[in-house]
This record gives structure tokens, C-alpha cells and sequence, in this order.
């Protein structure tokens, strides 16, 4: 049967003349041809793999997801606004005070809370007063704090006090949960009831932040001994004040109580705010213009260099002596925020400059002081706080400070004259500040240097155009120049911004005398003036005390008078 049904067909031949197609295809003489055999089968596979996956996933085709599912996309040019930048209506201020202390300190409170709804905030008391002064309409809202009897305290030598304050801040957010007020709220700022703030600066600080994300903002102390030991370099000292994000209060409202119970050995109310920002994982965010001023004595030296920084806060003004002379702590701070409201921006700021007729050396802290220095002072020695204050331990040792200082003078001729801010005004016809500094009288030595004596200066007049964004910019000091007047022991000089290749520097030939080495160019020593041993240790690492001398030279045909400072011999002639 199988013959019968083939019996016309050929048989198949093997040989090239007689291969069929199919043959053809599977020769390996043609390689070309297999490649597009395996291509073919590739992308039939790819096609019905496509069709089964298209097919399972049919179901949950956008058409058929819930709304709730989608992700909204925001495109350009949408009518979604950025937020608008952060004012006083978006801080809450909590401000722990003490009953026995608020009558007091609330005068300092006055000094620079703004009544009337401009400010949010709330002074947390731990138990009612009576006097009417206490509840005046220039203050904040008072707060009677809850009972804290049941949290443990095991430091000895602490108060409990300290329990009710690191609280406030929860407080303060169940205070504020679910109320109209709180759409609003951006930041909690915390202070004691003698920290004073400033506010503008304090909002130019903040509004380098995304008040959305979570944020702990501050300052360490001035004391080493005091971030070394009892606390920490990684902590917001509550007396010159930090800031925390709302979201970050929420969360730390969550678990405050707890995190307290935890931390029952330690000392204060800010050292346990920092053992729960460190549980919640978030670090201080520091900003050197928060002052806890942990520090006895004068604070001239400070405030007459401040950092580069706007000045958020100052604090233990009733531990220091009053900023101004010859006036209360509580006036003294008044003064000071007179140019605050005409330039806070400038507030404190130093610049250096030079009267080369009289070899002088001029230092202003807008708002505040002038201080005038025989002799040239390089600009990175001017830049350093002389030491008008002692440590907080009350220890004449100043490596006892985070922070380098220098000795108020090295000889009785180099003591600064200081000039105090009185008045200050704003010129509205040329858009310049006027600030006047009268001399303050002090004990003035004499001196053999044959420079002319800065205490022929009575008063000074400062002329100087606000700069609100300067801080918008990269930090760099303004410059000074000494303006003519014809009126005897007046010294009239312009502040103002720094041109683009402008220097602070009293020659362009650079002088220094160290270890008994001239550094710059070739000079002649034509006498020393003066030496005297100064009862400040040397900076260095030996033991022996500086050797503070006056040189007179001859650069360029130019007589000078230069300081030195050194703790070998002074030079022979």
C-alpha cells in the first residue's frame, strides 16, 4: 500500500543539485541564513510573552484603579504656590521663667517682645504671681506648668526645675494641637526670661531652613570645660536659646515623657532635650549667633568682635556687668536696640581700619563700640577677643575657652581707647544711619612712644547705610574710612561695604618681628621705645611670660612704630 501511494513521487536526493528547501535552510554552508532563523524565533517568543503579560495585567488597567491609588504629578507652571517666607507669625516662643525671678526679668522680655499679635509665644511659670506688672500687654501670655512630682531627678546638686522647662516644648504643641493658630506654626524657639532676642536676625537665621523637615538649631557654650565635661559640643544651651522645627516637636512630643524618665541623672533642662534629639536621631544644626555666654566679667571683649554671624541672642545679663557703662543691665540692653531697629543685619559687625597720620589702629562693632589702638594691629589679631571676661569656672586659665583670645594689651601705650555707642539715627534724606560713640573715661598710662594719644578723641561719628541682605551673601566685613572734619576731638569715619580688591592693611610691605626674626622687607631699627613684661602667659608652648617692647623703624624713609611681642630678649641695636 505505501508503494502504491508513492509510486509517482521522486525520491529525495542528497546531492547539491537535488537538496529541498527545508535542506537548504539547515545547511551549514550558511551561516547567514541560521542567524535569521534564531532572530525570527527571539522575537516570536518576545511576542507572545508580551501578549500573556498585557493580558494578565488587563484587570489593573488605570482605567480600573482607585483614585486613591494614583500618584498626583506636579508639573510646571501648576497653581500650587512655594510657602511664602518665614515671619514672626510662623514662631511660637516658649520662654521658661521663675516665679520668684519674673518681676525682674520680665523688664528684659519687654525689651524685645513685640505686643499687639506680632509675636506668639508664652512665658512658662512654675506657679502663679500676683503683681499686675507681670501680666502687662507688652508681654507674652503666662503659662502655669503642669505638675512633674512623679518624673524621677537623681542629679544632686540640680533643681528639679529642670524637668518642668525641658517639658515646654511639649507643652507647648499640645497647647497648640488642633487649633486654628497651628497652621501656622513653623518653628518652637526656646529661651530663658533673660535672653533677649533679636528678632529680625533670628528670622534670617530660620529662613535658611526647611521648617518641614526636622531640625534642631543652637549654640554650644563659650566654656570648653562646660561642652567637655558636663554636657556637650553637640547640644543647644537653652539659655541663649535654639530652634526646633514643628515637625520635630510633634515628634519629640511623642515621646518626651518617656525619653525624661530615661535621663533621670542628668543635670538641666536643655541636656535633656539634646539625650532625646539624640534618640530620635536628629543632631544640632549649629548657628554661632545663639549667645549662652556661659562667662563672669565684661563682655566688651565679645560683643567688640563678633563672628560673622548675625547676633540672634545674648544671655546672663544678670551675671555680666551691663553691655553699656555708667547705666543698668535692663537700660544698657534698651540702648543697644536702637541701632538694632536701623540696621539689625549690621548689629555688632566689625570693621578695621587705619589713621596712617597718627599710626592708629581703629576697630568699630557697629552699634556698640569704637575702639582706637596705638601703633598698626594686623587685621587677624584685631579679629580676636581680648580677654575683658573670665571663664564660668572662675579659672584665670584661657584655654578654659572654646574660642582664641588675647591679652587687652601687651604695654600700657598699646590700651585700646573705648568709644560706647550713645545715640544712633537714621538720616531719612540720604538713607544713612548716624550712630555717635562718646569716649569712655578711664585710666589712661603714660606713654613714651611719641605717637599721638587717641584720648584727644572726645567723640566719634559713625555714618553707615543699612545692609537687611547682607547675610544673603558670602560673610565678609565691611570696610571704614576716616572722613575730614575740621572739629577738634571729633573723628568722623564712613562704613560701608568693601570694594571687590580692597584689603585691610596698613602698608602694602608687609613687617613682623617673631622670635627675634624679621619677617618682610629690610628695615632699620632706630630705637626701642619702650618694654615692659606682661603678666599674660605666652600663647605658646613655653612657660615664660612675653617680653611686650615698642620698636621705632625706618621703612622706606618712613618712621613707624611697631609693636612686638616675643618670649626671647628683644633685639639688640
Amino acid at each position: 500500500m505505501v508503494d502504491n501511494n508513492h509510486k509517482d513521487q521522486r525520491p529525495l536526493s542528497y546531492d547539491k543539485s537535488s537538496k529541498p528547501i527545508f535542506s537548504f535552510y539547515l545547511s551549514s554552508s550558511s551561516p547567514c541564513s541560521f542567524t535569521a532563523i534564531i532572530i525570527l524565533l527571539i522575537f516570536f517568543s518576545y511576542f507572545l510573552y508580551s501578549f500573556s503579560f498585557i493580558t494578565f495585567l488587563h484587570p489593573y488597567s488605570p482605567s480600573r484603579i482607585s483614585n486613591s491609588l494614583l500618584v498626583p504629578v506636579m508639573r510646571l507652571g501648576s497653581s500650587q504656590q512655594p510657602d511664602e517666607k518665614t515671619e514672626l507669625k510662623h514662631i511660637v516662643f516658649g520662654i521658661a521663667a521663675s516665679s520668684s525671678l519674673w518681676k525682674h526679668r520680665s523688664q528684659y522680655v519687654k525689651t524685645w517682645w513685640r505686643p499687639n499679635g506680632e509675636m506668639k509665644g508664652f512665658v512658662w511659670l512654675d506657679k502663679p504671681v500676683n503683681d499686675t506688672v507681670s501680666f502687662s500687654s507688652d508681654l507674652p501670655e503666662i503659662k502655669i506648668s503642669s505638675d512633674t512630682s512623679s518624673f524621677k531627678y537623681r542629679y544632686r546638686s540640680g533643681h528639679r526645675s529642670a524637668i518642668r522647662i525641658t517639658r515646654i516644648v511639649s507643652e507647648t504643641v499640645r497647647m497648640l494641637n488642633g487649633t486654628e493658630y497651628e497652621k501656622h506654626v513653623r518653628w518652637i524657639v526656646m529661651g530663658d526670661d533673660d535672653t533677649v532676642f533679636f528678632p529680625e536676625n533670628l528670622l534670617r537665621v530660620l529662613r535658611k531652613y526647611d521648617h518641614k523637615q526636622f531640625y534642631y538649631i543652637g549654640a554650644p557654650s563659650e566654656s570648653h570645660l562646660q561642652n567637655l565635661h558636663q554636657f556637650s559640643y553637640g547640644m543647644a544651651y537653652g539659655g541663649g536659646g535654639f530652634a526646633i522645627s514643628y515637625p520635630l516637636a510633634k515628634a519629640l512630643e511623642k515621646i518626651q515623657d518617656r525619653c525624661i524618665e530615661r535621663y533621670s541623672d542628668l543635670y538641666g533642662s536643655d541636656d535633656r532635650i539634646h539625650a532625646c534629639m539624640a534618640e530620635i536621631g536628629v543632631p544640632l544644626t549649629k548657628e554661632a549667633g545663639f549667645h549662652q555666654f556661659d562667662v563672669y566679667g565684661n563682655l566688651l571683649g565679645l560683643l567688640s568682635v563678633h563672628p560673622q554671624v548675625p547676633v540672634v541672642s545674648i544671655h546672663h545679663l544678670d551675671v555680666v556687668e551691663p553691655i553699656f557703662p555708667r547705666t543698668d543691665r535692663v537700660n544698657a540692653v534698651k540702648r543697644l536696640m536702637i541701632p538694632a531697629k536701623l540696621d539689625s543685619a549690621s548689629l555688632l559687625q566689625q570693621s578695621i581700619c587705619y589713621d596712617k597720620t597718627r599710626q592708629w589702629t581703629m576697630s568699630i562693632s557697629w552699634g556698640y563700640t569704637v575702639h582706637i589702638t596705638r601703633t598698626y594691629m594686623p587685621a587677624r589679631m584685631m579679629e580676636v577677643p581680648t580677654r575683658t571676661f573670665n571663664d564660668w569656672h572662675k579659672r584665670h586659665d584661657f584655654t578654659n575657652v572654646a574660642f582664641n583670645t588675647r591679652p587687652i594689651t601687651y604695654t600700657d601705650c598699646q590700651r585700646p581707647r573705648v568709644f560706647c555707642m550713645s545715640r544712633a539715627l537714621n538720616d531719612s534724606s540720604s538713607g544713612t544711619t548716624i550712630s555717635e560713640y562718646l569716649r569712655h573715661n578711664e585710666w589712661n598710662p603714660k606713654c613714651e612712644w611719641g605717637i599721638q594719644d587717641p584720648s584727644d578723641i572726645n567723640r566719634i561719628f559713625v555714618y553707615k547705610k543699612p545692609n537687611p541682605d547682607r547675610w544673603n551673601k558670602a560673610p565678609r566685613r565691611d570696610c571704614c574710612r576716616l572722613l575730614p572734619t575740621t572739629k577738634k576731638g571729633t573723628m568722623v569715619i564712613n562704613v560701608t561695604a568693601c570694594e571687590d580688591d580692597e584689603i585691610v592693611a596698613y602698608s602694602d610691605k608687609f613687617i613682623d618681628f617673631y622670635d627675634n626674626h624679621w619677617i618682610g622687607p629690610k628695615c632699620t631699627i632706630i630705637r626701642i621705645v619702650q618694654r615692659e613684661k606682661s603678666l599674660v602667659p605666652s600663647n605658646r608652648s613655653t612657660s615664660a611670660p612675653v617680653i611686650g617692647f615698642a620698636i621705632e623703624v625706618s621703612l622706606n624713609s618712613e618712621a613707624l612704630i611697631l609693636l612686638v611681642a616675643t618670649s626671647k630678649a628683644q633685639p639688640k641695636l
